[in-house]
């Protein structure tokens, strides 16, 4: 099939993220990918902005990933996870314990965000069943958040803001508190109305469900480390699981290797995923403390009642290991301040707002971006970028060279002017 037959096919028949199948947006074919760019029919060669929705930290045909996916095929691509285990999910999870905050130490392997999300959600539910509390059905969260597409994730979306609204007449109802402030403002007037909050629902509340640090989907909204140390005392006040989403936080992205450490905080459960197998194949994982593992042991049905198809699959169980050996190098850090240091230039954009943090590098517009015209101006400065309402943002490849990001900067600038 040639490229105009393959577009056409896709046009007619494939439904892509977040766009109408009877007029959907123009998609583009990409042909090859290699490092921090991929290459498009049509255009050519251009800067991934997007780490394919922040998952490739590692860029595109790595040695050391490829090598670890050809291993594991010599041996099995997946089997069952019920009654079964493997080598790989086994070392994996070890690593994962040895990596994330102290206490962590239960891991459930997922095959999505979005899934890992809703287990973490029903861990919540089931602890406070398991712990005489079965009356405890709602979780505290904050405006803004973005936790995935399935159906109890959406319940702790954004209810007004966010991508979901559609959906608020059927959806769990949660108690939402407002968003925290922005980095460097003052926390106390806040922290003040959340422990307000949080005290007049307390016992309806199974847990607390926020993204560390970093908003993303939501509205891309940075907040200080201080507020986590709040989340963590009105859980710890009033009995509630605390959860960190850190599927897009985590692995480096913010600055710390997950978001948590910036407060040093720990969560009683925390999400991972995306950039988990360096964008390779999806994988995600729910950890959680000892006692909410025993908490949920000790509910009606004696064991987490999750299984999905693809748990702990043996593919993606061994590029994640090989992908966090390369965070074990340490060079993300360095990376994460060189890319953070060239995104300072958007400031140099005249805009509403600009919001640079770690490797995420965010402009906001006074009005809903032109998706279309958008694109197509960052592609002719050599980039790929995906806006959304009215964000123009880039979480690159950790890989990028100062090049890369010079030009990722010159495409947003275009894709500013032209949206």
């Amino acid at each position: 099939m040639t490229p105009q037959t393959l577009l056409a096919f896709d046009r007619e028949h494939l439904w892509h993220p977040y766009t109408s199948m009877t007029a959907p947006s123009p998609t583009h074919l990409v042909t090859d990918a290699s490092g921090s760019r991929i290459t498009l029919d049509g255009v050519g060669e251009v800067v991934d902005g997007m780490a394919s929705w922040w998952s490739a930290i590692h860029g595109y045909r790595h040695p050391a990933l490829d090598a670890a996916i050809r291993r594991q095929l010599e041996q099995m691509s997946h089997v069952m996870f019920g009654g079964l285990t493997h080598e790989p999910a086994i070392e994996l999870a070890r690593r994962l314990i040895d990596l994330t905050p102290a206490g962590l130490d239960r891991v459930f392997l997922a095959d999505s965000g979005s899934v890992s999300v809703e287990v973490a959600m029903k861990m919540a539910l089931q602890y406070q069943r398991g712990t005489g509390r079965p009356e405890r059905t709602r979780f505290l969260t904050i405006r803004g958040g973005y936790h995935g597409d399935t159906f109890h994730c959406m319940s702790v979306c954004d209810p007004d803001s966010g991508m979901h609204t559609m959906w608020s007449d059927v959806l769990p109802k949660h108690v939402f508190g407002e968003r925290p402030p922005r980095l460097g403002d003052d926390i106390d007037a806040w922290a003040a109305g959340f422990r307000a909050l949080a005290a007049q629902h307390a016992d309806r509340l199974a847990g607390l469900i926020v993204e560390p640090l970093l908003q993303n989907t939501g509205g891309m909204h940075p907040y200080p480390a201080a507020c986590l140390t709040v989340f963590r005392e009105v859980a710890d006040e009033h009995g509630l699981v605390l959860v960190f989403d850190e599927i897009a936080t985590g692995f480096g992205r913010t600055g710390t290797l997950f978001a948590a450490e910036a407060a040093g905080v720990t969560p009683d459960v925390m999400c991972v995923g995306k950039a988990l197998t360096g964008g390779y194949l999806s994988l995600a994982a729910t950890l959680c403390t000892t006692e909410v593992a025993e908490g949920v042991s000790a509910s009606d049905s004696g064991a987490l009642m999750h299984g999905p198809t693809f748990m702990g699959n043996p593919l993606a169980c061994a590029v994640a290991s090989a992908s966090l050996d390369l965070l074990a190098t340490g060079s993300w850090a360095r990376d994460v301040r060189r890319i953070n240091t060239g995104l300072q230039a958007l400031h140099e954009i005249d805009t509403v707002d600009v919001r640079v943090v770690g490797a995420v590098g965010v402009v906001q517009l006074d009005h809903p971006v032109d998706v279309v015209k958008a694109t197509k101006a960052a592609l002719a400065q050599g980039v790929w970028l995906r806006p959304f309402r009215n964000l123009i943002y880039t979480m690159p490849p950790y890989v990028c060279t100062d090049e890369d990001i010079a030009t990722i900067c010159a495409g947003i600038a275009a894709a500013a002017e032209a949206g």
